[in-house]
Parts: structure tokens; sequence; C-alpha cells
């Protein structure tokens, strides 16, 4: 079967493979659609960062190269012996998870912050851009009546901004600020529409992005090479937000983004980091602010997907470009390297 693989920065090829068999207790998927990550684009910029090069990973046991793709939907095509929560025919997504189960974290059901956490389709075991892939029963969802599988595409990015809002000390009726609304960002302010923020701001560079997020429910966004951000929020919130979500990983904007808050705010990290970054820490200190770190998601799936049945977090608002397997480096990756316009791009399998 032909699947894209990671080799190296800037070096990922698509190829033809052996297609996976089905064992006990997994779910082979026919792979429909693939959505190009920021996770990706920063494995194909600047990796690795969650693929295995020297060492095997401890739940896949694979190493480079490995196939990509992540936020993946697809038909289930044949299932192993015991698989009873899917059947053949079945439309579903995959989340994408490879924790251990071992280690403390895990056995607190918070497998998303497991010690030996990977991604299918990052950290190996298979991986959306291709044209099969086979996964444990316990990651497959079946999707909703009158879900498309191009909404399917969408269900693990969405599941990143709702479980980042359903983590913050956020409630109905506080303020937020969003730094940075690529795809992500633009899905963080629907989920902060759908957790009852009163007023939602957003800083972008990018003028096409800016006007998605006033689209989809900014109050007003800020360009921060035209004005002070910071000194701009405050002023639009009367003393700063409650909550700002930095999904850059710049360094200066995790500093914009803590001084955005109001004394006793909070930011909510969600970016993956290629650099370290440095903040004063009396800013923290002397308003009583804190900083929280968030990783993926858990156990929140099938809460995505109800909302998009009620609207939310919609392909048609947030899909600009979509292309086939064979085009993905040069109208996939490096277009999102290259034009800062696109939000996502999708890739179909066939």
């Amino acid at each position: 079967m032909k699947a894209a693989l990671w080799y190296n920065a800037k070096d990922i090829r698509v190829e033809q493979i052996q297609e996976p068999e089905v064992t006990s207790g997994r779910v082979k998927i026919k792979v429909e659609w693939t959505g190009i990550c920021g996770s990706d684009l920063h494995e194909y910029v600047a990796g690795p960062i969650f693929v295995p090069v020297e060492q095997p990973h401890y739940v896949s046991k694979d190493v480079a190269p490995i196939v990509m793709g992540h936020e993946f939907s697809g038909v289930v095509s044949e299932i192993g012996e015991g698989v009873t929560k899917v059947n053949v025919g079945d439309k579903v997504v995959v989340e994408p998870i490879l924790a251990c189960g071992e280690c403390e974290a895990c056995k607190k059901g918070k497998y998303n912050i497991c010690k030996h956490l990977g991604f299918h389709g990052l950290s190996g075991g298979g991986g959306g851009f291709s044209e099969y892939t086979v996964v444990d029963e316990r990651w497959v969802h079946k999707m909703p009546e009158g879900l498309s599988l191009e909404q399917g595409a969408l269900v693990e990015p969405a599941a990143v901004a709702l479980h980042a809002v359903r983590i913050s000390k956020l409630k109905a009726g506080d303020k937020a600020v969003v730094f940075g609304v690529g795809p992500i960002g633009l899905l963080v302010i629907e989920a902060l529409k759908v957790a009852g923020a009163s007023e939602i701001y957003a800083v972008e560079l990018s003028k096409e992005r800016s006007a998605k997020a006033l689209e989809l429910g900014a109050k007003a966004v800020i360009n921060p090479a035209e004005e002070d951000a910071v000194a701009r929020i405050k002023e639009l919130t009367n003393g700063g937000a409650d909550v700002a979500f930095e999904v850059t990983g710049v360094p200066v904007v995790l500093k914009q983004a803590i001084d955005s808050t109001t004394f006793e705010g909070e930011t909510i990290v969600v970016s993956i980091w290629e650099t370290e970054a440095s903040f004063q820490p009396n800013n923290v200190v002397l308003s009583e602010r804190s900083i929280k770190g968030t990783i993926a998601y858990r156990d929140i799936f099938p809460a995505v997907m109800e909302l998009m049945t009620q609207g939310y977090f919609q392909a048609e608002t947030l899909v600009t470009k979509r292309i086939t397997l064979d085009e993905i480096v040069e109208e996939g990756f490096e277009t999102l390297v290259n034009d800062k316009s696109h939000i996502k791009i999708l890739v179909n399998s066939k």
C-alpha cells in the first residue's frame, strides 16, 4: 500500500509499504481523510520531537522511518477476534494515543500524560497518511450518524482544544485571550464559546486567520506587529484576561500571554515547543498567576463528536485545501511552511 514516511526533518517520502494485518483485539481501517497537524509540521521542519530515531518507542517498538498522520477518519475494513465495539463498514475516528498502561498516570486513568506517551502516526505503530492502518479496539470511536468522514478528520484537533479549555480554570462569563489562531487556536475559540466565555480575544499576525477568528466568535483580534498586544488586551478586558491560551510555541509569546492576564489569572500552554522560553517569574509571583500545560486529550472524543452534530468545529469553516497522498510534501507540508493563510489541509488517502 501507499504511505508517507518520516525519515528525517525535511525528508518525508511517499512509498509502497506492506499493508498491515489485523490481529486479535485490533481493528483495520481504510483511511479516508487525514489532517496535517501542527505537530506534523514541527516534525517536518525541526524534528524529531515525538518520532523515535535512536531507540524504539516504548509502546510501538518502532523506530524511524515511521508512517505519519494522526488526525484521521476512515471505514472499518476488518476486525480481529474479540472486537465488539465496531463492525466492518462503520465510519470511525481514531484516538491516536500510545500509552503504556503501566505507569502511575495510566493507572489513574490519565493516559494522556503517560510516562511513555506517544502517538499513532508520530511515534510509530502505523499512521493516517496511508491507505490502511491497524489500531487497538480501545482507541476506535464510531462516528455518529450524519457526521462526514471529512468532519471526522477534525475530531482529534478539536479534542486538543476542548481538553485545553476543560482543564483551565475558565468559568462561564470569564474573559479569555488566545495567542495564535492557527487550526488549534481557532478550535480553542470555539471551545471557549462552548464553555461560556463572555469575551474572547485573539492575537494573530495573519490577516486571513484573524478574519476567521472573528467569524468564529472572537470579539477583537490584535496584530502584535501593529500594537502592543498586552496593553491592548488589558484595555479591552478592563485589567486583563481571566485565562490566556498560548498556541504558538514562540518564546516571546509565552511572556505576553502571562502578562496579558489579570491578577490570579491563568495561562494554558497548548503548544509543542522546539526551543526553551523565558519569562520574569515575578510577573507570576506578585500577582499569584498560574501557568499550566496541556497535552492531547483524554476521554473526550465522544463529547467532541456530539458537539460537532450541534454545529461546532465544522470542517467547511476550517479546511482550506484538500490534496492527495502523492501531493503531501509540496502541496501539504511546504504549503503550510510558506503560506500562513492556510488553516487546515486534509489529505485523501486513496
